[in-house]
């Protein structure tokens, strides 16, 4: 007899293949559904346009009385984003007693795509990220476009496969020490120019979704580095 997580998870795989939510998508690796694999795009004109994350998440049989562990396999140079593990700070993952057993891996996902675009600056993790897009937000721009690389849209991708020639963005695997260093180098230089699928579980979500989507990504940076 399957455990109440694995039919959740069935039924969450069944409606993730029925609808299709913008830029998000995730699939089981292990035959037990506690294991899952993901990508999300970044948001239409927003600064992670034509960006691809890719994500692990790990489900417990406690699901969905507890969240699973979330981590970006591929970590973008961000605020919300630990620069070592890739696990996202968010209040609903990261403690018991923000999560809601009517969220979803759907929810989940959108929540971390619109986080991207819309860093929480309060509590960074990443503070040389935090502090340079507070100090000089063109140049993180241009931090987060030197990190990257342009790869080909392949079969099974975000990217819609009639459009053979559009190409994404994929973060590069790196080390503090080269972020320092391309930081660095761009801060000594002397340029300085430089996301209606109805979500399933908590009925309001969605309307939160695009709510956040709509926000001014100017918002006010309250967190102040020392």
């Amino acid at each position: 007899m399957h455990s109440r997580a694995y039919i959740l998870l069935r039924r969450e795989l069944e409606q993730l293949q029925r609808n299709t939510n913008e830029g998000v998508t995730a699939f089981p690796v292990s035959e037990d559904l506690m294991t899952w694999e993901a990508q999300i795009q970044g948001l239409e004109n927003s600064i992670w346009e034509g960006f691809v994350f890719h994500l692990a998440i790990d489900f417990t049989p406690e699901y969905n009385l507890a969240p699973p562990a979330v981590k970006f396999l591929t970590i973008p140079f961000h605020p919300n984003v630990d620069l070592y593990t890739g696990q996202p700070s968010i209040d609903f993952l990261n403690s018991l007693d923000n999560w809601n057993t009517n969220y979803t891996l759907s929810s989940i996902l959108l929540a971390l795509q619109v986080m991207l675009s819309n860093p929480i600056l309060e509590n960074p993790v990443n503070l040389e990220a935090a502090q340079l897009f507070i100090k000089d937000e063109s140049m993180y721009r241009r931090v987060i476009q030197k990190l990257s690389q342009p790869a080909p849209v392949t079969e099974g991708s975000l990217v819609s496969i009639e459009e053979p020639q559009e190409r994404v963005r994929v973060i590069k695997t790196i080390s503090f020490n080269d972020y320092y260093k391309t930081w660095s180098e761009i801060a000594t230089s002397k340029t300085t120019e430089l996301s209606k699928t109805p979500s399933f579980g908590d009925p309001n979500f969605m309307e939160r979704y695009y709510r956040w989507k709509q926000q001014d990504q100017q918002r006010p940076k309250q967190w102040k580095p020392t």
